[in-house]
């Protein structure tokens, strides 16, 4: 458990924070992929321009099934298989380029495909798990065209070199388009504000180096129920006015804001402050955790 630090002073005719006393000085209250195809022979060589292109139409079709089950997948669990089980055709793709003998004009071109394929199936390895949990957070299909997009940026220099020289390569690998448009609020803009009010104010430092929304929730109800959502850039401080009532803080964290849906789509998380913070009562939170911090908080479900 970690534990971060809350400072309260009494506002109006409050004389103290109430509580107990502090126990620190420092404040005072699916669908399954497909398995990856197994590809023929290699052509002898040294290969000319056709015969080199002959061989990556049939590669190209190595890829297809994979890249298939990439766009298809409907769950986060399905999601990382598919993108394992492509690393593993890139994998089989570079073995059978690196068997491949051809001549000078395609020496250059053909040793970068090598390796941007190594480099795409080493990302997506590596990245499997990581892309599960975000397919959590942003959802399946967001997550799926951020990893086509990523694995067409990976190839890409080797794409356009083997195009100047009338070759092609990578015609079955899936185009999700272009990324959407990134949205990042203002530091302090108000997300949500519902009409319950009063005299209640809270600071809010984010000392760590992640956006954060704070949802400032009435004692006893749900998290995605906020009298107040505030958006935070990482390393910034806002305060809140008239918050009404005693409250409860949650708190989530990530990167790639989604404006609609008030969250964020990747390395996410959720958190929620164990104490509530009493009404009418001024109170100072910095989100970084601290050695002697007094305000312990618990991981949540995403909401």
């Amino acid at each position: 458990m970690r534990r971060w630090v809350a400072l309260c002073a009494a506002v109006g005719l409050v004389a103290g924070c109430g509580g107990e006393a502090a126990p620190s000085p420092v404040a005072t209250s699916s669908s399954t992929a497909a398995p990856a195809p197994t590809a023929s022979a290699p052509a002898a060589g040294p290969l000319s321009t056709a015969s080199y292109q002959s061989e990556l139409t049939r590669i190209d079709q190595v890829l297809a099934g994979p890249g298939r089950a990439l766009t298809r997948v409907r769950t986060a669990e399905g999601l990382s298989e598919a993108v394992s089980t492509l690393a593993e055709s890139l994998n089989t793709i570079a073995i059978r380029l690196s068997a491949l003998t051809v001549t000078s004009r395609l020496t250059g071109v053909h040793a970068l495909l090598q390796e941007r394929i190594g480099v795409a199936a080493t990302r997506l390895t590596s990245s499997a798990e990581k892309t599960e949990e975000d397919a959590r957070c942003g959802g399946t299909a967001y997550t799926s065209q951020k990893v086509q997009r990523q694995l067409r940026a990976d190839l890409s220099t080797a794409l356009v070199q083997l195009q100047r020289i009338k070759l092609t390569f990578g015609r079955t690998l899936p185009d999700p388009g272009s990324a959407p448009e990134q949205v990042r609020p203002d530091n302090g803009e108000v997300l949500v504000r519902r009409d319950l009010e009063g005299m209640g104010r809270l600071k809010i430092t984010n000392g760590t180096t992640k956006d954060v929304a704070i949802s400032i929730v009435s004692d006893g109800k749900p998290p995605g129920t906020p009298q107040v959502m505030l958006y935070l850039r990482a390393t910034q401080s806002a305060t809140v006015n008239r918050i009404g009532g005693a409250y409860r803080l949650y708190f989530k964290s990530g990167t790639d804001w989604d404006a609609d849906h008030r969250k964020f789509r990747s390395d996410c998380s959720f958190k929620k402050f164990d104490q509530t913070f009493g009404k009418n009562q001024a109170w100072q939170i910095d989100l970084q955790p601290r050695p002697g911090g007094n305000a312990a908080t618990t991981e949540v479900e995403a909401y």
